[in-house]
Formats: structure tokens, sequence, C-alpha cells
């Protein structure tokens, strides 16, 4: 890939800067993990669950959710599906080649906030990747938070994401994770079913948790009714509305939910705070 013709300075929100790529590899047949370095640098400046828009030159831009913590130095990392022109391209990066980033932007996970809460992640297919961030955070800062769940489905066992990492992350204290796959292999012995298969194999003490959950649209209001049924509060639900996005910075249009901007008041939204929207979790 070339360069992108961008300026060294940023003037305003709609400037990317340059930044290489250190490392790209495949996940899946439809996911690719790209590392990337801003060239002056300096740190993403993001937190967990923000997003960047990626430019491509000659191709154009796409908001991408960044998957690590601020918490693990300069570099940041992606994990792109192959579902577009934009994202095609990036499954042909390699190593050295530059793009432009614009960004960080939108309302973050509320990882500071939550200290003290014990910590219920719920991840859907690629809904891991920005919740991933999170966990990280969390984990690197492990003694402030109380009890720690994650839990994961994907379709398949050839769909997982992560998984040398989530085997690592099973070793971590006070921690709980559990995995399910829509459809069992004979590559998976472990649990099979959705996503909310696992919940009621947790359990949790609704006065002190909050639950972060990411996932397809379809995912969120049958969570969400189990939540409800574990007694967490509306207020203590967190998701991200992620997928819905385009320009990042509430020009287009292509985010918006009735009243809501969701690059712009979003991505991640107190679920008490959109409960009464249906269309935000349809």
């Amino acid at each position: 890939m070339k360069d992108i013709g961008v300026c060294d300075s940023k003037p305003d929100i709609y400037l990317p800067e340059l930044a290489t790529v250190l490392k790209v590899e495949p996940m899946t047949k439809w996911e690719t993990f790209i590392e990337f370095k801003l060239d002056s640098e300096k740190p993403l400046g993001h937190r967990p669950g923000q997003f960047v828009e990626v430019s491509i030159l000659g191709i154009g831009e796409a908001p991408i959710s960044v998957s690590s913590s601020p918490s693990r130095g300069n570099s940041f990392e992606m994990v792109v599906r192959n579902v577009g022109n934009v994202s095609r391209a990036m499954h042909q990066l390699k190593a050295l080649d530059r793009v432009g980033i614009r960004g960080p932007y939108g309302k973050a996970f509320p990882v500071e906030e939550i200290k003290g809460k014990d910590v219920l992640f719920v991840c859907g297919g690629i809904g891991l990747v920005p919740v991933r961030s999170a966990i990280q955070y969390v984990l690197d800062n492990r003694d402030e938070y109380g009890r720690i769940m994650i839990l994961i489905g994907t379709k398949s066992s050839v769909d997982r994401l992560f998984s040398e990492e989530i085997d690592e992350w099973r070793k971590v204290k006070n921690m709980t994770l559990l995995e399910t796959v829509d459809h069992r292999d004979d590559n998976w012995a472990g649990i099979e079913g959705v996503i909310t298969t696992l919940l009621p194999l947790v359990k949790v003490n609704p006065n002190n948790t909050v639950a972060i959950i990411c996932g397809p649209p379809i995912m969120y209001k049958f969570v969400v009714v189990h939540l409800q049924k574990m007694e967490i509060l509306d207020k203590d639900i967190y998701m991200s509305l992620e997928r819905r996005m385009k320009c990042g910075v509430g020009k287009c249009g292509h985010c918006q939910i009735n009243q809501i901007y969701v690059c712009q008041e979003g991505p991640v939204f107190r679920f008490s705070d959109i409960s009464d929207v249906e269309e935000a979790i349809e």
C-alpha cells in the first residue's frame, strides 16, 4: 500500500494522521487482526470501547473499533471483518504499510466509574472485539475490581477469536469464563447453544454488578431480558451499538436512531438511557 496523502498536523476532525502497520494475522475466514502505531510515536489516546476512522488511499474510510486496551502501550489493535471495500483493502495490508487514522471517537465503556464493582462481560461473535479492550483494561487493573465474569458465544469453533488469549484469561484470579458455540462440531467439546445459554450458569450480586454487552443486534433484547431476570438494574447495563456507524462525527446520519446519533452519543450506551427506543436493540 502507498502512503495516504495527509498532513502531519491535524487541524480539524476531518484530517487523519498517518499510522504504520506493525502486524497482520488472519484469525478466521472473515476476520483479520491488525496492529498499528501512529507515525508520530504518540499513543492513540483511546479509551476502551472507542473507535477510529481508518482510511485507505483511493478506497475510502470506515469506522473500526479499537480492540486493545490503552494500558498495553503505544500501539493499538483491531480485528477487521471483510464486509466491504475498505475492510477488504485492510485485509490486504502487510507490515510497514501505512493508513490514515482519525479519532478516537465516541463514548467509552465506563471502566473507571465501575471500579470496585463485579463486572459481567457478555460477548456475541465479533462483539468480543471492542469488549476485549475493556476486558484487558480491567485485567491490567485487576485489584481495583470485584469478580470478573466473561461469557463468549460464537457460531462455531472455527469462528472463535483470540482463543489463546482466552485460555490465559481463564487463569486469572476470581474469574469465571464460559464459552458456547451455536453448533457443536468435532473440534468443540464444550457448551452448545446461543449466548443466553450461559447466563443461568453464573450467579451475580445484582446490587454490585455491572454488565457490559456487545454482539449482533438480535442478541441484545434477549440478553437484556435475562439480565433483568437476574435483577441487574437497567442503569448498570451498558451496550455498544458501534455497528451502525459510518462517518464518526455526526454528519452523514447513517447512525441515527430516532433522535440519537450513535457516533456522537455512543457507541456505548447505558440501557436505561435508550430502553424506550425499540429500534436501538433490534
